[in-house]
């Protein structure tokens, strides 16, 4: 199966202005306009809420509100099917190398982990990055972060390695699995 036309065309138009799309002036509010929401529209996303549904029927909601931590955090993009969110969209300016950078993967992984989702996506448009957002993210070293295993074993030096931060979500994952085992 190959790629619809107008992605190959969206493909087109960036490779052939990519070091103009790479330069600091280029925002991610013009990233998305013109190549994130078309190349979802095009993959049969409705971006605009052609549908003309209500609030928590769209397909597509532009930095909906999640909660992380303690605090209100608004990732790019969320998409459902139904009431049901599937998976977020983040985008990073292309200037942004998202191989390489730390905090663009751990920002998506944050909010995706949040709320309970197994995968997300990060695209500067020139690479799209899926993530599996099924572990929590050490909010110190940026690496998956397991029950049991002391941050110190990653090979990571400084004053926070005597405490991983990721403690409290644990503790919050225990008592909603305590809870539902006890609501039977």
């Amino acid at each position: 199966m190959s790629a619809p036309q107008e992605i190959v065309e969206l493909v087109g138009q960036f490779s052939r202005r990519i070091s103009e799309y790479r330069g600091s002036l280029y925002n991610e509010t013009e990233l998305r306009n013109e190549f994130v929401n078309p190349f979802f529209a095009a993959l049969g996303w409705d971006m605009d809420n052609r549908q003309g549904l209500s609030g928590d029927l769209k397909e597509v909601k532009v930095e909906e509100s999640i909660r992380v931590d303690e605090s209100i955090k608004n990732p790019d993009y969320s998409f459902r099917l139904g009431r049901k969110l599937k998976f977020f969209v983040e985008t990073k300016k292309p200037s942004i190398n998202i191989e390489a950078g730390i905090y663009p993967a751990f920002q998506l992984r944050r909010y995706a982990w949040s709320a309970s989702l197994k995968l997300s996506i990060l695209t500067d448009f020139e690479e799209f990055a899926v993530y599996d957002c099924r572990e929590a993210v050490c909010s110190i070293h940026h690496l998956p972060c397991y029950q049991g295993s002391p941050c110190h074993q990653f090979e990571q030096m400084g004053p926070e390695d005597d405490l991983c931060m990721m403690s409290d979500y644990f503790r919050k994952l225990d008592n909603r699995k305590r809870s539902r085992l006890t609501s039977f």
